[in-house]
């Protein structure tokens, strides 16, 4: 028997030694439902012990269930026939012992049928999922349209569809990117039209959708006539009618269970989910940056998957008269390894556990607003941790992920070429981890503002003052270096007053407060195990050479970089 949950140490470490007190709190909004719902907990520890019930369910099917059939769904691939689109046997079959289990509904509330359970559970789930496959996270990943809706639709809208996504019978998706509509979605040109019944109808082309064959799709277009910018652009909610026809599905690299579609809306109806005009300011960037949490998660899993492959690999292959995991070239691989997936969980986690409160506090306001002016402090706090972390794990969880996975296939050496091993379809399920839903340069762009400002530095005071570190005193104090040597490299960029210069060096300063966020976590984690100091003490070693390599590097204010760029691109010279 394989249980993805129970054979994880460190996922039952963070479930357990975790502080999600205020988290549950807030999301059983002080425990008000335990009177309604059978399975409503009634405490703190209740919700933490049927959460772990819940992981250990979702652990045993991704590994007695999906995990066997990931490498046929991978073969046979979703298929576009007679303009339906097919899923593979494999995830219909997961997709119906997901449902089956209640599982689809795993943040909505249980009035509409969900289970209520917290981002950091899901992420968790989320990781668990995409070890087992990863093109299934793409399809149970989906939550997040149901969770759109929850927060920003209409009651009516809410009974009308989160019933449905919680049971299993509607599938959803998110219909933004367009042909000439990528990372930049101010440029959407899919049009909304609303007539004079009301009714509001689609025309135009959507690209690159996951999923776009779902039921229900939250379709990003533009409402205002003669606008060009996000101003110009509402969210709506359409089910999926003879309107709209999937011209094809994407011929890809990896994730083939997931099928990647063009759809073309021909004057199909749809709802209008909110307010005008705020559909890429508000709801869509809620909508991508729950997204970019479960692509970490995605990523941690591929990640998690590959390393077990490797080091089971290297257990078993014998190479003068040894096993090649007891080669120092190997062992070292594995260890990095090792160490990165779990630096990489604990900010995955951490950012999880922001983005709960963040979200929890504002239902709090909603439900309760007599307490809104008390809770106005610590919502603009978890905000802007959430702004910062959230891009910060993406980027970083994804790169991982495909280094992790790179590293995997070394170690299995040319028979990891073949697809006779499954560790070819982590690294080809991997690549897109750091495209989709934002490139890693675009999570750069979008966490660059916090390092600047100074949420980093806020997010590592307060961890100073929740940790009493003096149980690992050595190992807080390099990460206190990491510290002082990001806080030089930002006043450096600083004194520069020049905004090239400050986009030049983004990503190094992203790395180097994201090395020193990870170094405090670690240190947290290693209060709670000794085996953590381990993992920490190596962490450490790596993440001191990086910020001592970037400080320089951005210290040495060479401004002729770009120049020397400009000249080595130049194919005309």
């Amino acid at each position: 028997m394989s249980n993805f949950f129970d054979d994880n140490p460190d996922i039952r470490f963070h479930l357990e030694t975790m502080d999600l007190r205020r988290v549950v709190d807030l999301k059983e909004d002080g425990y008000a439902e335990k009177e309604t719902f059978p399975f409503a907990p009634v405490d703190c520890a209740d919700a933490l012990e049927n959460y772990e019930h819940v992981l250990r369910i979702v652990g045993e099917i991704a590994g007695e269930f999906v995990a066997p059939r990931a490498r046929d769904v991978d073969r046979e691939g979703a298929r576009l026939e007679n303009g339906r689109v097919s899923y593979a046997r494999g995830t219909r079959e997961a997709l119906e012992r997901l449902a089956q289990a209640d599982l689809m509904g795993f943040t909505l509330p249980r009035k509409y049928g969900g289970i209520n359970i917290p981002k950091t559970v899901y992420s968790m789930a989320t990781e668990i999922v995409s070890r087992a496959d990863a093109a299934l996270m793409n399809l149970f990943g989906l939550q997040e349209i149901a969770d759109t809706i929850s927060k920003f639709g209409s009651e009516e809208q809410r009974e009308k569809y989160l019933p449905r996504f919680c049971s299993g019978e509607a599938s959803g998706a998110m219909a933004l990117t367009e042909p000439d509509a990528g990372s930049d979605l101010q440029a959407v040109r899919l049009k909304a039209v609303q007539g004079e019944d009301g009714q509001w109808r689609l025309d135009g082309v959507k690209r690159f959708i996951t999923n776009g064959c779902a039921d229900i799709s939250l379709v990003m277009a533009r409402s205002e006539a003669g606008s060009s910018s996000g101003r110009g652009l509402s969210l709506f909610i359409y089910e999926r009618d003879e309107r709209m026809t999937i011209r094809r599905i994407e011929n890809k690299l990896g994730i083939h269970g997931s099928p990647t579609c063009e759809m073309q809306f021909n004057q199909a109806p749809a709802e209008l989910l909110g307010q005008r005009k705020m559909g890429l300011i508000k709801y869509t960037m809620s909508l991508m940056n729950g997204a970019r949490l479960g692509v970490a998660a995605q990523a941690v899993g591929i990640a998690e998957a590959a390393y077990r492959a490797a080091a089971k690999y290297a257990d078993e292959r014998i190479q003068f008269k040894k096993p090649i995991r007891q080669f120092c070239a190997v062992s070292e691989l594995l260890t990095d390894m090792k160490v990165e997936i779990e630096a990489c969980r604990t900010l995955l986690y951490e950012t999880s556990r922001i983005v709960d409160l963040k979200e929890g506090l504002e239902e709090r306001q909603e439900k309760h607003p007599e307490h809104k002016k008390d809770l106005k402090a610590d919502l603009k706090k978890y905000t802007r941790y959430a702004s910062l972390l959230t891009p910060m794990i993406k980027a970083r969880a994804s790169e991982s992920a495909n280094s992790i996975s790179y590293k995997a296939l070394q170690i299995h050496g040319g028979v990891g070429y073949t697809k006779d091993f499954d560790v070819e379809r982590f690294v080809r399920d991997a690549r897109i981890t750091n495209i989709y839903e934002g490139t890693t340069q675009l999570q750069v762009v979008a966490a660059i503002g916090g390092v600047m400002t100074g949420a980093a530095g806020e997010i590592l005071d307060e961890y100073e003052r929740d940790h009493d570190l003096g149980g690992v005193s050595e190992l807080a104090d390099r990460g206190r270096t990491l510290r002082a040597r990001l806080e030089q490299a930002v006043d450096l960029v600083k004194a520069e007053r020049d905004h090239v210069f400050q986009e030049l060096h983004a990503s190094r300063l992203v790395e180097m407060a994201t090395d020193a966020v990870m170094a405090f976590l670690l240190c947290a984690d290693s209060l709670q195990s000794e085996r953590k100091q381990s993992v920490a003490d190596v962490f450490l070693q790596g993440a001191d050479l990086r910020t001592q390599a970037n400080l320089a590097y951005i210290g040495s204010r060479k401004r002729t970089l770009l120049e020397d760029q400009e000249a080595i691109l130049d194919d005309e010279s």
